[in-house]
């Protein structure tokens, strides 16, 4: 299996190649030559594997450069109870993502419950075992440069402390992120990890780490590697998810089912995208977002307009408090035809600041065959829909699950086929946005032990303003 760029500029590669390298040399994001398809046999399979073995199964189809034996090794490593053990009381951590049925036909899949309490765990962790195994196997050290709105940052640094080989430099928005965030990633003192407060929003940090990405003589100096979801290897990870979902949901692989994802960078639900591409039964795919709305903008109307950093919300769903998702490029290259020349033409208008816009191209009328349908999620929606968890079920939702929630039900009400399975993706503990949950209820949610007082620890973080050059010599001052 070799790995193409979306804007077509670029050698196919290997994955141990492109896990390493994070962006493609264009610009581009690499996805595979193809879309391995999943037979009604592999499904029939695959319905009862545990997630390590069917983990397995998913992966092999798109790495074959790594010895099977070794493959299997790093699964193994990865996915154990013990790393996943935070579930609610009486679920069954070995589950790794257990299903919580709130009403017939309406679910959570528990995505959070790994060592940050998000679902970003669930790629990360297998990330930072095949970074550390392909180091080790080219004698080589890489530096990652990330960015995060909330989640990524903590769970890339969770899964690459103590890591042979590897430095970890993230990038977040000054002040964006809730308290509990901001600790769980700022109380770190491990040598190898270096957090850097940007003064601005989340897409000042991404911005900073593509241009980073984008100089070349740089990004070669410094080993300068991504863990951030334009790597390819955070979409892989997700997409088992999405089976392992489906089959919790449904009694046979003659069934479809909806899956709600929250969305800010679209790579949740990218994944989810190329799970649908592969085979996997999924009718529709409902988009939720918060005020930030570009994408549910773009699925409504054909019109990608991101804005600028003065017009993007600070919200109580502050992970995806985003304008440019940096994911979508990827949906974008299937919808044209894998086109690369219609891809450099959009994003050169992205990348200069405009958009573009569908409505009167062939693209417009493909659009509805991929499954797409969306809505978006304001503070008073998201205060609503944890209290009636609550109130229902007993159950704190976080307020990205919140978003996912609301946009589902809206979209069950306005006629989506409700025969058919709703899985929303939760994708947050609770307690990583107590504030907003003490607004929505009155009290404050529990939390592991192991994570008790966190945000009274030291921490050690760098405050920098929105500016590339300075980052980069952060970076070549410590390495």
């Amino acid at each position: 299996m070799k790995y193409i760029s979306t804007r077509g500029g670029a050698a196919p590669q290997a994955f141990s190649d492109i896990l390493l390298g994070g962006l493609a040399p264009d610009g581009g994001l690499y996805l595979p030559e193809r879309y391995p398809q999943v037979s009604a046999a592999e499904l029939a399979e695959w319905r009862e594997l545990p997630y390590h073995a069917l983990a397995l199964r998913i992966l092999q189809k798109y790495i074959d450069d790594i010895p099977a034996c070794d493959l299997k090794m790093l699964v193994d490593r990865t996915y154990t109870a013990q790393t996943y053990r935070y579930c609610r009381p009486g679920r069954d951590a070995d589950d790794i993502t257990p299903l919580t049925t709130l009403e017939p036909g309406f679910h959570l899949l528990e995505l959070s419950n790994g060592p940050t309490l998000a679902f970003k765990d669930m790629a990360m962790q297998l990330l930072g075992n095949l970074f550390e195994y392909v180091l080790a196997k080219r004698n080589d050290t890489i530096n990652i440069l990330g960015a995060t709105s909330g989640d990524t940052g903590s769970a890339a640094e969770y899964a690459m402390r103590g890591k042979k080989g590897v430095r970890v430099f993230m990038l977040s928005p000054d002040g964006k992120m809730s308290a509990f965030q901001r600790a769980q990633m700022y109380s770190l003192q491990d040598e190898n990890i270096t957090n850097i407060a940007i003064r601005g929003m989340f897409d000042d940090c991404q911005d900073i780490v593509k241009a980073v990405s984008n100089d070349a003589d740089f990004k070669s100096r410094f080993k300068i590697g991504a863990v951030n979801s334009i790597n390819w290897a955070r979409v892989l990870a997700q997409i088992i998810y999405y089976f392992k979902g489906y089959f919790a949901a449904t009694r046979s692989n003659e069934e479809q089912v909806i899956f709600s994802v929250p969305s800010g960078n679209f790579g949740n639900i990218c994944a989810g995208h190329i799970a649908r591409m592969m085979g996997l039964p999924i009718a529709q795919l409902v988009l939720a977002t918060n005020e930030n709305d570009v994408l549910d903008e773009f699925f409504r109307t054909g019109v990608y307009r991101p804005r600028g950093t003065a017009d993007t919300y600070v919200t109580s769903s502050p992970s995806m408090d985003i304008s440019k998702a940096s994911n979508f490029e990827r949906f974008v290259f299937d919808l044209v035809g894998r086109d690369p020349a219609a891809v450099r033409e959009f994003w050169a208008k992205v990348d200069a600041g405009g958009s573009f816009d569908l409505r009167d191209t062939p693209f417009m009328a493909q659009l509805p065959k991929f499954g797409f349908v969306s809505g978006k999620s304001t503070h008073a929606d998201r205060l609503a829909t944890i209290r009636a968890v609550w109130q229902s079920h007993q159950i704190m939702i976080d307020t990205h699950t919140a978003d996912a929630v609301k946009v589902a039900r809206e979209h069950m009400s306005a006629g989506v086929p409700t025969s058919l399975p709703m899985i929303v993706l939760e994708t947050a503990q609770a307690v990583k946005f107590s504030e907003t949950i003490h607004e929505a209820l009155g009290c404050d949610p529990s939390r592991p032990k192991a994570l008790e007082g966190i945000e009274a620890l030291p921490q050690r973080v760098s405050v920098m303003d929105a500016d590339a050059a300075a980052v980069k010599t952060l970076i070549a001052n410590r390495c």
